[in-house]
């Protein structure tokens, strides 16, 4: 299976770690999920850094932490039909590709869903610096 160019907008499956599942002393995400690449950074070494926001079915307990994805960009990623936010206030970064990157579904040979539209990631991106800027968005560091 071919890894995809960590691109920031890539919607990839990953088993994400919630802030709350991470202070509670859990090291794995119960659950796979699909998630938007935020940034994709390259350090030192050639290592790529990836900082991911996590994409859910729960409606946000605060609504501006959170975007909800258009239902045309849901259908043209081939998710669900079901109503989605994309979480821009909880953050995982990890070392690329790393142990949690996922096929996007059994029998898959890809990791990734596709590409949000342009203007959607450039909305979310501003969420998510806002919300850091405010000191009201947290990142949890997975190793692997």
């Amino acid at each position: 299976m071919a890894l995809p160019e960590p691109v920031p907008g890539l919607v990839i499956a990953y088993a994400y770690l919630w802030r709350d599942e991470a202070l509670r002393g859990r090291e794995e995400g119960r659950k796979d999920r699909p998630c938007v690449i935020i940034l994709a950074v390259e350090e030192t070494g050639g290592r790529k850094v990836v900082t991911v926001a996590p994409i859910t079915h729960s409606p946000p307990a605060h609504p501006d932490s959170a975007l909800e994805i258009p239902a045309a960009t849901k259908l043209r990623l081939g998710l669900d039909g079901e109503r989605s936010w994309v979480i821009a206030a909880d953050l995982n970064r990890f070392v690329w590709p790393g142990v949690d990157l996922r096929p996007i579904r059994r029998g898959a040979t890809t990791y990734a869903y596709g590409q949000l539209p342009a203007a959607f990631y450039r909305q979310l991106r501003d969420r998510v610096v806002a919300l850091a800027r405010a000191g009201r968005a947290s990142l949890t560091p997975r190793s692997g």
